[in-house]
């Protein structure tokens, strides 16, 4: 049996000046500005353009690149390293979609193609759901493999916020931190949405909130003084919070010592290694904060790797042909955006 794992990721641009192409790709997605494609597509052009020479400079900090690519790479590497070793049965191949940015699905169908595999299991890097994310890459390769008339069983890893290896693998990474630390916060990031997002049925916020939930269980530290906030906030729109701006203020200000996680990220990008690292400890510095420290993004963690392999092989998971796998964690039903209901 050959399996090709598709993981998807949002893709950053290899170069400044693909910036701005980049950054139309993002907001003329549909999951992003749910316009018809004749407003969407010039005001994508709009937004761009204007936001080009800000991001261009967030960037330049980075080296005129994004390490995402590069990182996943090393991710997809790892993880068919491990499925290949613990599932006898099947030969794996990993490969990478960006959604924004090169590798595409369009491209990266052909290597498939040519793969020939017997089935297709795609795994979001995103470990809680959101139309705009997962949601947005599966609705992607449907219409690419649709287009190309490609027809293979497909299995989805729809989302997996509260898998035991994942909620040990950021223990693991948190307890490096913190374990001789005194006076501390320790502060959950996760990249925000729009209010009306969530309103609409979206489940992100909701999973997000059981992944922090879980991860301070397992922590078991007496008096954990800790909180979830929200990060990257653009656009006139409500989002939900609070804060992780608001948050670091007001932390700093009490003089607390301030540990950031990246919950929703599994990978190094702009906005873990410039908006955490360099614009928030910045944040933190002006309101008096004495030490301020980050846990790293996943990665390549061998609990993060170990999980998603046995997610893959053991499919705890739904399928596009009708095939019912219960997933681990189950939405509540206003969460109609929720792939995890679509087979009930």
């Amino acid at each position: 049996m050959k399996k090709a794992v598709v993981l998807f990721n949002l893709g950053g641009p290899d170069k400044l000046e693909n910036v701005e192409p980049f950054l139309f790709n993002l907001f003329n997605d549909p999951a992003i500005l749910n316009l018809p494609g004749f407003f969407r597509y010039p005001l994508a052009k709009l937004i761009a353009n204007r936001r080009a020479p800000t991001a261009k400079k967030i960037y330049k900090e980075l080296g005129g690149s994004s390490p995402i690519l590069h990182l996943t790479q090393e991710q997809a590497s790892a993880l068919e390293r491990k499925l290949n070793k613990d599932d006898g049965l099947s030969e794996y191949k990993c490969f990478i979609v960006m959604r924004c940015w090169h590798p595409r699905a369009d491209n990266v169908i052909n290597k498939v193609i040519n793969y020939n595999p017997n089935e297709i299991i795609l795994m979001p890097l995103y470990p809680q759901y959101s139309a705009a994310t997962s949601g947005s890459s599966i609705k992607e390769w449907d219409d690419i493999c649709e287009k190309n008339s490609f027809k293979v069983k497909t299995s989805i890893i729809c989302c997996y916020p509260t898998d035991e290896n994942f909620i040990q693998a950021h223990k693991d990474e948190i307890m490096k931190k913190i374990k001789n630390l005194e006076n501390f916060k320790l502060i959950f990031s996760a990249h925000g949405l729009p209010e009306k997002n969530i309103k609409k049925g979206d489940p992100y916020q909701w999973q997000v909130e059981q992944s922090v939930n879980k991860i301070v269980e397992v922590l078991d530290v007496e008096n954990l003084d800790w909180v979830l906030s929200y990060q990257s906030r653009v656009g006139p729109l409500k989002w939900i919070g609070p804060s992780t701006e608001d948050i670091i203020v007001e932390n700093s200000k009490l003089g607390k010592h301030i540990v950031l996680v990246p919950i929703a990220f599994v990978s190094e990008h702009s906005e873990t290694l410039v908006e955490l690292d360099i614009e928030y400890k910045e944040l933190a510095d002006k309101n008096g904060c004495k030490n301020y420290s980050r846990v790293p993004a996943l990665g390549t963690n061998e609990n993060y790797i170990k999980g998603m392999s046995n997610l893959i092989i053991n499919k705890q998971d739904y399928s596009f042909n009708g095939e019912l796998f219960p997933p681990k964690i189950q939405c509540p039903n206003q969460f109609k955006k929720c792939p995890c209901l679509s087979y009930e």
